[in-house]
């Protein structure tokens, strides 16, 4: 299970972010993760990597971008996505531990464009959308490509968004999470379940942050 829990607000030009703590003891370093276009910090995943990390001697913090904070249905544009990530991003440097920026889709599309410019650690991107469902054309390698730190991709095998086959080469650690649609559901008929899903994610995002 994780930490300790404690929320705090951060006034951003976006408007107001929320971190949602989980602390570990003896921390080494920090894991900001947020969410997608289409949803919050409840996403499996996240609640997943905020629940087992901690062990790791990892301090999750679960980032909700302004517009959610806001009770707002719809994605800002992305250069709106950034001027909140950047807002917030002192109130995780001023723990003083090395960063790990991360993020779910448009989250982690976020997180791989600001990673140089912010200094952070890593990069940490959960179903990166690698293009928009059917358009494998419109790629967006180059944000994933650019990221300018070790990154680590976990994308479930029947994402949409992009099959981990679909990944280009590059300088990156690539999880796959078999059967995994974007939001990393199981079919019932396939032969993991959704909790070994999770398995897959939390023990993959905690080998890598460990040799980090």
């Amino acid at each position: 299970m994780g930490g300790v829990t404690d929320t705090q607000l951060i006034e951003t030009p976006a408007g107001g972010a929320r971190i949602t703590w989980h602390r570990a003891a003896k921390a080494r370093l920090i894991l900001a993760v947020s969410h997608g276009a289409g949803g919050g910090i409840e996403a499996r995943d996240l609640q997943a990597i905020a629940g087992a990390l901690p062990a790791h001697r990892v301090t999750v913090a679960l980032v909700e971008q302004p517009w959610r904070v806001a009770g707002k249905k719809v994605a800002p544009a992305p250069k709106t996505l950034d001027a909140g990530w950047r807002g917030l991003w002192p109130a995780l440097a001023a723990q003083g531990l090395p960063v790990v920026a991360g993020g779910r889709s448009a989250g982690a599309r976020v997180a791989c464009r600001t990673a140089a410019e912010l200094g952070a650690h890593a990069v940490l991107a959960l179903s990166f959308p690698l293009h928009p469902p059917g358009r494998p054309e419109k790629s967006r390698a180059d944000e994933l490509l650019g990221a300018g730190v070790p990154t680590l991709v976990v994308q479930g095998g029947n994402d949409p968004f992009g099959r981990p086959e679909e990944f280009p080469d590059g300088k990156y650690g690539l999880v796959e999470v078999p059967f995994g649609d974007h939001g990393f559901a199981i079919p019932k008929r396939a032969s993991i379940g959704q909790d070994d899903a999770l398995g897959i994610i939390t023990e993959g995002v905690a080998q890598w942050v460990d040799a980090l």
